[in-house]
């Protein structure tokens, strides 16, 4: 997905009485208060009829800092808070969430840049992080020495800025010019400033980008390649670039020189550099036209070159480049050549790079996997003599050499732990170094060095226990869906205490984007849920990629309701098996995740007890108007182009699906102010509208965040208890 990992891994007047800030109690309504609440109840259910008709789209609540919106944010904030931080279970989640989230027993994971090891941490007395680096001998020590290079906490306190960091790119091959990233609260749109690594200080006059979305590539250590979204004539309408220019040191960044230009219709453009261990660099350009088709450029590393079109695929992603080979994988069937070879949806492929370079023209193509129907590709990494992978055999992850010969390619498995899943977390091009973490939902992260003959695997860092396991096991079940697919789905439980009787469960789900969730360990999820009892659910439904492109591509736009069909099935399976009852039922997830749970809200909310939205799109109408949201219509449909894509959206929009004689179940809304990825609206609108019609609704916004809704840690863990203070009331408190 490449569009989605250059985004990953888009004002209004106010409105008129409706804009009152006013907010009523959302207990349900006793006998003695029914007529009290008829006069509400009607004016409630003509906003909801204004909404549903279209005539009412509360606009005021998309002016993020408007007076009026952010006075019911925090209305609404001190009644959530005022209901769940005083109790006491709240404190003792907070705090023990908090001892997970800061402890310096945690894997610092590391980056390799020129031989040395680079990690950024965060813990108790670093809140907002240090960017450090240390040695290999010193790194698989127990006390690794490690030298700080910048302390985010000095620097956010000097400038007296929420800095919330978002990563470097040093120049290779001495790295001591880098551009840093820095968001300001956890927004997207990040300054951009150079670095120098002997000095250890911004360079005075250096390269310097305000706030905007966009990148930087090196040219080299007096040129940069720019994409930003500062002048609104070079922004596409999902808010991102859609030109890359030279800029050259010493020049005022409005004189930098057009390379590549795209079109305002765009999803985005942003540039990158390749290179490969001998120190041969590409620049390229992505294009990306939808969120999931792109065109890829190779761009000139001097003024006078022009850019190159790669005849790729539109559905294509960039792996990695391994010796002169570019590695890529396809989410079509392609045909490169008329009459010529046909390659399958999901296949990895490769080509010469340096041919492709010089010529333009697309060189041989090679086979390096093809998976199977149950398979699915989670990343390449290269390192000088070894390309690694991550192939997910039926959501379980497995790790593969793969390497090229006269006789094409060849791959070999390397042993790693069962049941878990595999990650690459950094491969060094330069040498054969490179590290693969294993985690399961039982099992902590363990992090292991790869021999240098990419033949076995050694520990050298793991995660504590983080919470009792004793009598809890992983098991994997099946669904079936209402078309008749099989639905995989984990379940983390106690069998003797789920056989007895049924227990509160929490399922979570994302389906969208082609993002596939594969066993993780929670420490805080363990202590906070599992420890008191509960049972954690993970469905594997369609719009992931836990089984390639066509798993995901199977719920797009009009096909969406699969989706959907897929969590239903999988929350009836669970009712029907006796592990937990619909009033023991929660569902939880965010960003696509909080419109998954949405939808759950309004089209089955029969089916559980709690609901929890995070950061979610919930108003579907106006989803591509808000933010980046145009950037996300190849997933959604284009509401405005395609009469039956509307009709669609309107159809499970939760918004516009409010019905005020049905019951629902207590529903958590939580976003943040500084999210300029998935608009505060969304949520606002949805907590408006169903306080108006006095359902169980808590809504939390915080002020801070971006898209995670936490900038530090400490409001990581004020979230986490939130969550699991109000699924414990809801779906705990009701059993004795």
């Amino acid at each position: 997905m490449v569009a989605g990992s250059a985004l990953l891994l888009a004002a209004c007047e106010p409105a008129g009485e409706t804009g009152d800030a006013t907010v009523t109690e959302t207990a349900p309504a006793s006998d003695a208060r029914s007529e009290e609440r008829a006069g509400v109840d009607a004016e409630a259910r003509a906003l909801n009829a204004a909404i549903q008709s279209g005539s009412e789209e509360l606009l005021w609540l998309e002016e993020v800092e408007g007076e009026e919106a952010l006075a019911f944010a925090q209305a609404q904030n001190e009644r959530s808070l005022g209901l769940l931080q005083t109790d006491p279970r709240y404190q003792q989640h907070y705090d023990r969430a908090l001892e997970v989230l800061e402890s310096t027993d945690r894997i610092p994971y590391v980056s390799v840049r020129g031989g040395e090891l680079w990690n950024f941490w965060q813990d108790a007395n670093n809140t907002h992080g240090l960017w450090r680096r240390t040695t290999l001998e010193s790194y698989e020590t127990d006390n690794p020495e490690w030298d700080v290079v910048l302390d985010l906490d000095a620097l956010a306190e000097e400038e007296d800025r929420n800095w919330v960091w978002r990563g470097s790119s040093c120049l290779a091959p001495d790295y001591n010019r880098c551009i840093l990233t820095l968001s300001d609260g956890g927004s997207d749109a990040a300054v951009r400033r150079e670095w120098d690594m002997e000095t250890r200080s911004f360079v005075e006059g250096g390269f310097e980008i305000p706030a905007t979305k966009g990148s930087t590539a090196w040219i080299d250590e007096n040129t940069l390649l720019i994409a930003t979204a500062l002048d609104p004539e070079e922004t596409t309408t999902s808010g991102y670039p859609f030109v890359v220019k030279r800029w050259t040191r010493g020049t005022p960044i409005e004189e930098a020189e057009l390379v590549f230009t795209g079109a305002a219709g765009d999803v985005g453009v942003w540039p990158a550099r390749f290179e490969q261990a001998d120190g041969t660099f590409y620049l390229l350009a992505t294009q990306a036209e939808t969120f999931f088709e792109s065109v890829y450029w190779l761009l000139p590393d001097n003024a006078q070159g022009e850019p190159i079109r790669l005849n790729l695929p539109r559905r294509v992603s960039p792996q990695a480049l391994f010796g002169d080979q570019l590695i890529f994988s396809i989410e079509e069937e392609w045909t490169p050549e008329e009459g010529g070879e046909t390659y399958p949806q999901g296949a990895v492929l490769s080509l010469s790079m340096s041919q492709l370079a010089a010529t333009g023209e697309l060189p041989a193509i090679e086979t390096v996997f093809v998976p199977g129907e149950r398979q699915s590709v989670g990343g390449f990494a290269a390192t000088a003599s070894h390309l690694l992978a991550v192939i997910n055999d039926n959501v379980v992850g497995g790790l593969w050499v793969f390497e090229r010969s006269d006789n094409g390619w060849q791959r070999r498995q390397i042993e790693t732990p069962e049941n878990t899943s595999v990650s690459i977390v950094t491969a060094d091009d330069q040498s054969d170094l490179a590290y693969v973490s294993a985690q399961g939902y039982l099992t902590p992260n363990t992090l292991y060095r790869v021999s240098e003959d990419a033949a076995a695997l050694t520990p050298a860092r793991s995660m504590p226990d983080w919470f009792d396991t004793e009598g809890l096991v992983v098991e994997q079940r099946e669904a079936t869906s209402a078309d008749g697919t099989q639905i995989p789905y984990f379940i983390i439980h106690n069998p003797e205490r789920s056989s007895a009787e049924p227990g509160p469960t929490l399922l979570y789900a994302y389906g969208g984007f082609q993002v596939s969730l594969n066993p993780s360990y929670s420490g805080t999820m363990g202590r906070l849920w599992l420890e008191n009892g509960g049972t954690y659910v993970l469905a594997n439904i369609r719009g992931g990629g836990e089984f390639g492109p066509a798993w995901h591509q199977a719920g797009l736009t009009v096909n969406r309701q699969r989706i959907y069909d897929d969590l239903i099935a999988v929350a009836e399976a669970l009712v029907e098996d006796g592990v937990t009852t619909t009033d023991q039922l929660g569902v939880m997830g965010g960003s696509n995740g909080g419109l998954l749970t949405g939808v759950m809200y309004t089209q089955r909310p029969d089916l559980f007890g709690a609901v929890i939205s995070q950061v979610p799109l919930l108003d579907m109408m106006r989803f591509h108007t808000m933010l980046a949201g145009a950037s996300w219509q190849a997933e959604y449909g284009f509401p405005d182009e395609n009469p039956e894509e509307r009709a669609f959206l309107r159809s499970i929009s939760p918004l516009h699906n409010v019905n005020p004689d049905r019951d629902y179940p207590p529903l958590f809304l939580l976003t943040s102010t500084k999210d300029d990825r998935v608009h505060p609206a969304h949520a606002r609108k949805m907590a408006y509208l169903t306080d108006a019609l006095g359902l169980d609704m808590l809504y939390y916004e915080n002020m801070e965040g971006g898209h995670s809704a936490a900038a530090n840690l400490r409001e990581t863990a004020n979230r986490l208890a939130l969550e699991y203070t109000f699924l414990m009331q809801n779906l705990m408190d009701g059993e004795e």
